[in-house]
């Protein structure tokens, strides 16, 4: 889809419920709790579950992190019964908002980044965002691939990552 095209596009709001592809009902909520339950789920992830320097690697670190991304972001909640699985956000930056989106590792591959990165940019339509911004690792395919199919467009590309963006 090109960015003209994907700007066009109307994408899902929170909340939102659906079944993965393993089978599990989840739900994307807006979100603007407490960040323990943020706090829990990215404790779990792994060395290979972290690129760009985030996660932080410390419940320390991860604690002194959340907090601007959930007083100054709008951001959306995976849930799985009474656990978060994923977490995605677009932070005011310049003129535009940046893009971050985790899925806990055991939820990684059954189609969960991939609803909820369109539920984000749902909540972002509707909350008056014109334009988003990511950064990502030249070596992420998968994050790239899924980028792209939501309308996505390399506007800069260095040695070690790249830069995309599209409008809402």
């Amino acid at each position: 889809m090109s960015n003209a095209a994907a700007a066009d596009h109307d994408f899902p709001r929170p909340p939102e419920t659906f079944t993965d592809h393993d089978g599990r009902t989840v739900t994307i909520e807006a979100y603007e709790g407490d960040i323990d339950p943020l706090v829990e789920m990215y404790a779990d992830f792994g060395t290979e579950s972290r690129s760009q320097g985030v996660p932080p690697r410390t419940e320390a670190d991860i604690r002194n992190w959340l907090p601007n991304l959930v007083e100054d972001g709008l951001n959306v909640v995976v849930w799985h019964e009474d656990r978060a699985v994923g977490h995605a956000v677009l932070v005011p930056y310049q003129d535009t908002s940046e893009l971050a989106i985790f899925v806990h590792p055991e939820y990684q591959h059954a189609g969960i980044g991939s609803q909820l990165i369109r539920v984000l940019l749902g909540y972002g339509q509707e909350n008056g965002l014109d334009r988003v911004w990511l950064s990502v690792s030249n070596t992420n395919h998968v994050a790239r691939a899924l980028y792209e199919s939501v309308g996505f467009e390399t506007i800069a590309k260095e040695r070690v990552e790249m830069e995309m963006e599209r409008t809402l």
